[in-house]
């Protein structure tokens, strides 16, 4: 009887050893990745409204009806940009994958520095501060596992044809009236995020701590795979779910 399973078993792995050497030559095999950062488009800051020229007014009605003069640091222009700092920045995802063979379940972790975006702060009117497009190379994207990557740059996200993600945001939601450095605040960003040729609105939790000096914070938002055609993964070994968490932890240093 051994004699006859014995040539069965070596088929099988001979069999499930070939599959994998084509998985490894297709749709996990390396491809080169980036290294260089990518580049955000630069948020300028704001200027002054023009005046219109106007016909002097009598001495004593300017005096009657002149206002108070603006608070130092109010005026249109007072903010500072900062921009992000990719070598103390990250963005990544989280996603639950589930392994058919033990059915052990486990969360995949992604990280890249590869993050570009200008943050303008008015601490006089943190109402005016704004968010400019946030750049991601998403081809440089690691995990704890090659053949994951490789996968993810193959297929999922096709990173390797589509190498940048970015987000433009459209709203800010939550600023206060009012804020000093050192304060830590919290607001919702909302905007388009753009995967491979996908556009969809999403809107980021953000917790930022400000500074004179820097600005750092983290940014989370969930979204689904299927909605940027990145997902889920379905192999013959794992799967993955369809929601996933984006992250960004970012430090900003003031923009020259």
């Amino acid at each position: 009887m051994l004699k006859k399973i014995l040539p069965i078993v070596v088929v099988i792995a001979v069999v499930a050893g070939g599959g994998l050497f084509v998985l490894d030559r297709t749709i996990f095999a390396p491809t080169a990745v980036s290294s260089a950062l990518p580049v955000a488009p630069t948020l300028a800051a704001p200027t002054p409204a023009p005046t219109q020229a106007a016909t002097p007014a009598p001495a004593a009605t300017v005096a009657a009806t002149q206002a108070p003069a603006a608070a130092p640091g109010a005026a249109a222009g007072s903010a500072t940009r900062y921009r992000i700092d990719a070598a103390q920045s990250e963005a990544g995802y989280e996603v639950g994958e589930t392994f058919f063979q033990d059915n052990r379940f486990a969360t995949a972790i992604g990280r890249t520095s590869a993050i570009a975006g200008d943050v303008l702060v008015d601490f006089a009117q943190p109402a005016n501060s704004q968010l400019g497009t946030l750049v991601i190379d998403i081809s440089q994207l690691t995990s704890d596992e090659g053949r994951r990557d490789n996968y993810i740059r193959n297929n999922g996200l096709e990173s390797a044809r589509y190498p940048e993600a970015t987000f433009k945001p459209t709203k800010i939601e939550g600023l206060p009236a009012s804020a000093q450095p050192g304060d830590e605040l919290t607001f919702k960003v909302t905007g388009e995020l753009t995967v491979k040729e996908t556009t969809k609105p999403v809107t980021f939790d953000v917790t930022l701590k400000t500074g004179e000096n820097q600005l750092s914070g983290t940014a989370t938002t969930e979204i689904l795979l299927s909605d940027f055609g990145a997902g889920p993964i379905r192999l013959a070994m794992l799967q993955t779910e369809d929601k996933a968490k984006l992250f960004i932890n970012f430090v900003a240093l003031p923009a020259p």
